[in-house]
């Protein structure tokens, strides 16, 4: 298991959940929930800026993918926004299939005591702390980093996430 604080991300279309690990990559706990920018610059600045302050070693990004693994209308906007977050940082970023986060948060909160409106305040935090333990987990158990790496678009022609070949699923 590599040492070092990951950040984890959960991409919605009105807020982003951050979460970030300890540096043993033991557990994970939320950060803080960002409003989505208009243009994208805020929030990735944001998440970056919160990267940086951590020295976090990689930046975990939720793929929403479908049930059946097929890509959702959300899928092409979690790659963007993790494109962006490569483009802005030197920190690796990392794409982690993040099937049920969401289900998985809202269940947790309403375990807890949290309903309805309570929950949206946090409900995306929870979510990304969700999508970086997971991949702390994939981690442990497979011994190799988790997801996609996603490449900044000038280190090679096309950018984007390299071939899915390393998952761990």
């Amino acid at each position: 298991m590599r040492e070092g604080v990951r950040i984890g991300v959960d991409v919605g279309r009105a807020r982003i959940g951050v979460a970030r690990t300890d540096p043993h990559g033991m557990i994970a706990t939320p950060v803080e929930t960002v409003p989505r920018a208009s243009s994208g610059s805020d929030d990735v600045a944001t998440i970056v800026g919160h990267a940086v302050e951590l020295a976090a070693v990689e930046i975990v990004v939720g793929l929403p993918l479908s049930l059946s693994g097929r890509d959702t209308p959300s899928t092409a906007d979690a790659r963007h926004f993790a494109d962006a977050l490569a483009a802005a940082s030197s920190v690796p970023v990392r794409l982690v299939d993040e099937r049920l986060s969401t289900v998985s948060a809202q269940g947790a909160l309403r375990a807890s005591g949290r309903k309805g409106r309570r929950q949206r305040s946090v409900i995306d935090q929870v979510a990304a702390v969700i999508i970086v333990q997971h991949a702390l987990d994939l981690e442990r158990s497979s011994g190799r980093p988790p997801g996609q790496l996603v490449s900044a678009p000038d280190a090679d022609e096309g950018g984007g996430a390299e071939p899915d070949t390393d998952e761990g699923r």
